[in-house]
């Protein structure tokens, strides 16, 4: 899979400058409390992403989930943070088109999927 970022629509400025800059990240490794720059779990690569657009967001998946405000499924805009699994142990970014930019586990790259590949959709944030 090729995603252009150049096909990104509109949106807040830190909002697509995070989802570039997560972009950037594919490919490198998933380890347990990373927060980057050269490996990640999964609410690390959130943090580190927005780091780079200048924008904070809480450490954790679960604390993520309070974040921002609530937008339903069929309004993500590239940006907003999906989270993932009834605990809320999971969280990606939604990079547009149906996709998803995340950190899943070990031995897997962080990676560009289909939402729904990256576990059981709970709710989505936009930050």
């Amino acid at each position: 899979f090729t995603f252009d970022p150049r096909q990104l629509p509109t949106g807040a400025a830190y909002t697509l400058a995070a989802v570039q800059a997560a972009l950037t990240r594919i490919g490198d490794p998933y380890v347990w409390g990373a927060t980057g720059p050269d490996s990640f779990d999964c609410s690390g690569l959130m943090v580190w992403a927005y780091r780079q657009a200048g924008k904070g967001l809480p450490r954790s998946s679960q604390a993520q989930m309070s974040a921002g405000v609530p937008v339903s499924r069929d309004q993500l805009q590239p940006g907003d943070l999906i989270i993932y699994y009834p605990d809320a142990h999971h969280v990606g970014m939604y990079v547009g088109d149906g996709y998803v930019i995340h950190a899943s586990t070990f031995g897997v790259p962080v990676k560009v999927v289909p939402v729904d590949g990256a576990g059981p959709y709970l709710s989505a944030r936009r930050v």
